[in-house]
């Protein structure tokens, strides 16, 4: 019986996850990106702490958000620091933390229930701070006051919705015929997303691309009749460099996807954007980010989707369909994350949806009909309501 389940903690949830690295409230958005670029990670976590006071609770060091490369993108994309990221960079990574919705990291303690835990997922935290049991090898590790993973002499890791899933996934048997209920069945699937067109400004997404980070889930990209066509996901954009601000800022919504496919843009669409900051007088952006490419001309702006001289509409001008972009029905599964969106259909069952989410490792699935056509999205979030409904019956 799913009962059993009520009796883990948190800790037990943790096991084998590795300790935070960390970053000081107090450090510069240039000190996040270096950070982010030298951790195997794709988040950092920012603490605030009083290292003043004599008290040595937990109090007075605590984790109050996390960032990403997307952060950064984002910060960098606002137009006051367009003509100048480099003084951009300098800001306090406060900024990038004042966008963020208050309680998407909250504290915990390592005997808190697994129900506890879902229940503060679904008022809104992403992460959950758990401090690591000690062990002897910490106990070494906690002589050195300079490690960037020490508060107070305690050392802490994430739990995230992914992991509280996978942990349901590994028992889901207990759950009798929930998991083979179909997503529609079950009414989980959310019409509440953000969503592009493919010819529209990148630009125009920046806003929907920082909001759909901070509700763990993408920017659908559409055509006029509503077909999915992919996705500007910032999973995949966390594993870029800040020099993708320059592409959001110059490019279209398909052709951002183009630049932030696997194996990296291609020469040619690197000279669209280094025309196109030209064109709008952006060199400070062209200088710190360094764009290059090998040839000496660069073209005026051409669609790097299309091979037509076809000029873009404007994004309130419906296009017409063609074959220049592939349709969204691949299931197979890729080593590495591109545009091409994860989907599912409303008949999909619960048990599949997760397992598609996790092995490509999304909080998130798509869900088309037949005709490619975007009914919605369900979330891990979504998922949890699920059995965090079934798991109260059963207390």
């Amino acid at each position: 019986m799913a009962v059993r389940l009520l009796g883990y903690e948190v800790a037990d949830l943790c096991l084998g996850n590795p300790p935070l690295r960390s970053l000081s409230v107090s450090a510069t958005v240039g000190d996040a990106l270096v950070a982010l670029k030298t951790s195997e990670d794709n988040y950092i976590s920012v603490w605030s702490c009083d290292h003043s006071s004599s008290s040595k609770s937990d109090e007075t060091c605590r984790c109050i958000g996390k960032i990403c490369m997307v952060d950064v993108t984002c910060f960098l994309c606002l137009e006051k620091n367009l003509s100048s990221p480099s003084s951009a960079l300098k800001a306090p990574v406060s900024v990038l933390l004042s966008q963020v919705p208050v309680g998407l990291v909250r504290h915990v303690e390592p005997s808190s229930s697994l129900l506890e835990a879902i229940d503060l997922i679904l008022q809104g935290a992403q992460n959950l701070v758990v401090p690591i049991k000690s062990n002897s090898r910490r106990k070494i590790l906690q002589k050195s006051s300079n490690s960037p993973t020490i508060h107070n002499g305690r050392e802490y890791c994430w739990l995230t919705q992914e992991d509280v899933i996978r942990f349901l996934l590994s028992s889901i048997g207990l759950f009798s015929t929930i998991p083979a209920l179909s997503v529609e069945k079950l009414g989980i699937i959310s019409t509440e997303f953000s969503a592009v067109w493919y010819h529209s400004p990148a630009s125009a997404a920046a806003g929907a691309i920082s909001d759909s980070l901070a509700e763990q889930t993408s920017v659908a990209v559409v055509d006029s009749d509503g077909i999915l066509v992919g996705e500007i996901s910032p999973f995949t954009l966390a594993c870029c460099d800040e020099t993708v601000a320059a592409a959001i800022t110059t490019l279209s919504a398909g052709d951002l996807m183009a630049y932030i496919d696997c194996g990296g843009p291609s020469e040619d669409i690197l000279r669209v954007v280094k025309a196109r900051l030209k064109e709008r007088n952006l060199e400070g952006m062209l200088e710190e980010f360094a764009l290059s490419n090998s040839s000496k001309d660069i073209p005026s702006f051409n669609s790097s989707s299309s091979s037509d001289e076809e000029s873009l509409p404007s994004p309130t001008t419906p296009f017409r369909r063609s074959g220049r972009y592939s349709r969204s029905t691949s299931y197979s599964a890729r080593m590495v994350r591109r545009s091409e969106a994860i989907v599912c259909h409303p008949g999909s069952s619960l048990v599949a949806v997760m397992i598609q989410a996790i092995a490509h490792r999304v909080n998130y699935v798509w869900v088309i009909e037949e005709d490619c056509s975007l009914v919605g999205i369900v979330t891990f979030s979504n998922m949890l309501e699920v059995f965090r409904e079934y798991l109260q019956s059963m207390a």
